[in-house]
């Protein structure tokens, strides 16, 4: 499967972006999804999951309560809606896929086989 990230920009805190992670080659809907991020100087860490079955969403603490991270069904797009932005954000988002158990969320990036390249958010302050 092939990935392609969007939906990267600038934005002032407290705004929202939403980026979309569009799928070709096999359908979504039969991987786990995942949103990481990668700050300039640090390692890229875990922001969001769903489970192949889409019942199952984890979050990492920093980003709970404000990020949301869906299936576009048909669409074969995963998004991941981003409110109440703040500058530590910013980062580089990257869209992952991967296997698993049915009803469980990846949350780990050795678990992800497959990866977008990445779209840019800045937070301004």
């Amino acid at each position: 499967v092939q990935l392609q990230a969007s939906g990267g920009g600038l934005v002032q805190a407290g705004g929202s972006l939403r980026l979309s992670c569009a799928a070709s080659g096999r359908t979504v809907s039969g991987y786990g999804m995942g949103w990481f991020r990668q700050a300039p100087g640090k390692e890229r860490e875990f922001v969001a999951g769903v489970s192949r079955s889409g019942d199952s969403t984890h979050y990492a603490d920093s980003v709970k309560g404000r990020f949301t991270i869906s299936r576009g069904g048909a669409k074969n797009t995963v998004y991941l809606q981003m409110n109440s932005l703040k500058p530590e954000d910013t980062a580089v988002y990257y869209c992952a896929a991967g296997g698993g158990s049915y009803y469980y969320t990846l949350r780990k990036s050795n678990e992800y086989d497959y990866w977008g390249q990445g779209t840019l958010v800045t937070v301004s302050s």
